[in-house]
């Protein structure tokens, strides 16, 4: 019975889609993340949070992602232990609306007014959410939302390092302009090496076969070196470690892009790319290589 290597995190919310498929089908899956989150910028945003929305002429806030909220929860967090005096009467971001993608975000940004209740920094007016589950169909209820509004046009966009410009081409197309402060970036993860030595070392299957499945062209470039170390990969140059021979693994990308970064970029011979960029395909692509159908 195969292995196959997931170069992901698994699901937070329930049942993880491609691990459930694998096994369905025979195969022994291991997700193994590859990135990790960290955040910056956090005495900008800390300056900006201060001073407050009405000097610095915020008529409201995006935030799209729960790592950005988790940005605010800190800056509100050292505020909060710094402040012993009465806090700046002056500076009231509750009466500020924050607009949010999905009711998980919405869920994120209001645990922290709870966590700080009646400090004037914390978000309390929370739009969007069920109503706004992408950043298009936010940015097109943000000018619904404000189509009436006298105040100020100028709105505080917290981001990542992967950003679309569909949001910022919507709004600046209704007269609105965006003040972008990025305050988390994507990097990879410090625990890979060691993650991956552990799931090794474990023998999952008790097989020698492997399956490496990648999903991601900037995951791809991060994690190659260290899978190199481990595993003969076709098209490349392997390190001999303990001058023991190196498994053979079969690659798949999940889709063309990581497809081609793979072969043209690192030079990896690609076994598979499903038809879709979804689990099913995956497994059925997988298991078509491997010569038939699996129960």
């Amino acid at each position: 019975m195969a292995n196959v290597l997931l170069l992901r995190s698994t699901s937070q919310d329930g049942p993880d889609k491609y691990e459930e498929a694998f096994r369905s089908r025979g195969y022994t899956p291991i997700s193994v993340p590859v990135l990790e989150t960290v955040l910056k910028n956090l005495g900008d945003l800390k300056g900006s949070v201060l001073e407050g929305p009405f000097k610095l002429a915020f008529g409201g806030v995006i935030v799209t992602s729960a790592r950005a909220c988790e940005a605010w929860r800190v800056v509100m967090q050292e505020i909060t232990d710094a402040t012993s005096g009465p806090r700046d009467s002056g500076v009231s971001w509750s009466t500020v609306p924050f607009y949010v993608v999905g009711e998980a975000t919405a869920k994120v940004l209001s645990e922290i007014y709870d966590a700080f209740p009646g400090s004037p920094y914390t978000p309390r007016d929370i739009r969007g959410a069920a109503e706004s589950g992408t950043s298009e169909r936010l940015a097109k209820f943000i000018l619904e939302d404000l189509k009436d509004a006298s105040g100020s046009k100028k709105l505080l966009y917290l981001t990542g390092d992967k950003n679309r410009d569909t949001l910022p081409n919507i709004l600046a197309g209704g007269g609105f302009s965006l003040e972008s402060l990025q305050v988390y970036e994507s990097q990879g993860s410090s625990r890979f090496a060691e993650d991956l030595r552990q799931v090794l070392t474990s023998k999952p299957s008790g097989s020698d076969r492997w399956w490496i499945v990648y999903f991601a062209p900037s995951a791809a470039d991060f994690v190659t070196p260290i899978l190199r170390k481990h595993f003969n990969l076709q098209g490349a140059e392997p390190e001999q470690v303990n001058g023991g021979s190196l498994s053979t693994p079969q690659i798949a990308a999940i889709g063309p892009t990581t497809s081609t970064f793979l072969r043209d970029t690192l030079r990896l011979n690609v076994n598979v790319v499903p038809t879709r960029p979804v689990a099913d395909a995956l497994v059925s692509a997988i298991v078509h290589l491997d010569g038939g159908p699996r129960s």
